[in-house]
């Protein structure tokens, strides 16, 4: 048998993916380019590696044990690169991370001193609804997820970053029965916390879906109605009067905002390193930048 690293490559990418037009992109390859790749490699073997479904494609029970060979011998590849950059004294590869919409105002404040120590890696930092992160992780597409809550029915390691406080907010501080409630949509952890929080309260109150945190921000800010939104976004618009939080009873929520990663995940080289950085200057970035929490 003689496989070719891009074969190797490719199968791999398609197995985390469960999709040729996905593993094409990501590999910035040509979708037949793909297919003849994964063909191949099939042809290496006398039992199917996957089957066509449809328009998707399903890796069978024998190419789900060849595909974590792969994997092992796929990590062995790159820890002989960051091996051979250790020599230049760089840290190279890429860093993959999915974050809930406000997680944006977190992350980064863990990423900066890492990122700029090691000019070699590049990040892919996808923001998006809770949904989708967590989509993400179970497909196996990102190293780690920034959410405020754990996944169902997903078996991940965390580490945990700094609390995650909901507190009803307003353009002015108003009784929020007098002004539409402002929700996010549907798979936010913010909407789930919002909903659970207004679900026993009697009276009628109209209802505003928006489909980012930002829309809802400025929504509130324009007055058209309160929403219960994370304090991690609001530090300027406080400090400024912008907004008010408008005093309940049981507010605010208290989540966690925390770094996760899948249990069976086979973590990078360039990816260790960013959860030891984590691990060894939490403490030092929480006082350095989100000291101002205290006050809430």
């Amino acid at each position: 048998m003689k496989y070719t690293l891009n074969q190797l490559h490719v199968f791999h990418k398609v197995f985390e993916t469960k999709s040729i037009t996905k593993a094409s992109e990501q590999l910035f390859m040509t979708q037949p380019a793909v297919s003849i790749q994964l063909k191949n490699f099939q042809q290496q073997f006398n039992t199917p590696l996957y089957e066509h479904q449809g328009r998707g494609i399903v890796i069978t029970e024998f190419g789900r044990q060849i595909a974590k060979t792969v994997a092992s011998f796929m990590n062995n590849i790159e820890e002989l690169e960051v091996l051979s950059a250790a020599y230049e004294n760089l840290l190279k590869g890429k860093l993959k991370i999915a974050a809930a919409s406000t997680g944006k105002y977190v992350i980064p404040y863990f990423l900066t001193d890492f990122l700029n120590a090691h000019p070699g890696i590049d990040l892919a930092l996808n923001v998006t609804n809770k949904s989708l992160v967590v989509d993400s992780l179970v497909n196996n597409e990102v190293d780690f997820a920034v959410i405020s809550t754990l996944p169902d029915k997903l078996e991940v390691n965390e580490e945990l970053l700094i609390e995650n406080k909901l507190f009803l907010v307003g353009a002015s501080n108003t009784d929020f029965i007098t002004k539409p409630l402002i929700y996010r949509e549907q798979g936010s952890a913010t909407r789930t916390e919002m909903e659970a929080y207004f679900k026993n309260f009697k009276k009628s109150i109209k209802k505003i879906e928006l489909e980012s945190n930002e829309a809802v921000k400025q929504a509130v800010l324009a007055d058209i109605g309160i929403s219960i939104l994370p304090l991690i976004g609001l530090k300027n618009e406080l400090n400024d009067h912008q907004l008010q939080i408008i005093p309940q009873k049981k507010l605010p929520i208290t989540t966690q905002w925390r770094i996760v990663w899948r249990k069976d995940k086979n973590l990078s080289p360039v990816a260790k390193a960013f959860l030891n950085s984590i691990q060894s200057n939490k403490g030092a970035i929480i006082e350095k930048y989100f000291n101002w929490y205290d006050a809430y």
